[in-house]
């Protein structure tokens, strides 16, 4: 069982920074691919980023390509998201999340990913 903890959430004038974490309890998380997702209210949940077990690629949504970096850091079982240029549009509950099994590919839906986090609430003020 994987549990994943985002913090890193909060109010921001449009124009700034936050840098998201997600910290997974499963001491082999670093044979998982992750992704990080949104959902804003009224709205589906949709893909933001993810990032291979290695770090070796990402991927992004277009609507934050150039904008958002995700990394990882496998030696504290911990995977990020840097968010620059922050628009009111990018408000919304962000959940960070964990394919199930080592291996598994990367999808840009969240059926691809059984492991989730509770969400950490990113508001941004025009």
């Amino acid at each position: 069982q994987v549990q994943l903890v985002e913090s890193g959430g909060g109010l921001v004038q449009a124009g700034g920074s936050l840098r998201l974490s997600c910290a997974a309890s499963e001491r082999t998380f670093s044979r998982y691919d992750m992704g990080w997702f949104r959902q804003a209210p009224g709205k589906e949940r949709e893909f933001v980023a993810a990032i291979t077990w290695s770090g070796g690629a990402t991927y992004y949504d277009d609507s934050v390509k150039g904008r958002f970096t995700i990394s990882r850091d496998n030696a504290k079982s911990t995977v990020y998201l840097q968010m620059t240029s922050l628009k009111p549009e990018d408000t919304a509950v962000y959940y960070c999340a964990s394919t199930r099994w080592p291996g598994d590919s990367i999808s840009y839906s969240p059926d691809g990913y059984h492991y989730w986090g509770q969400g950490t609430q990113v508001t941004v003020s025009s």
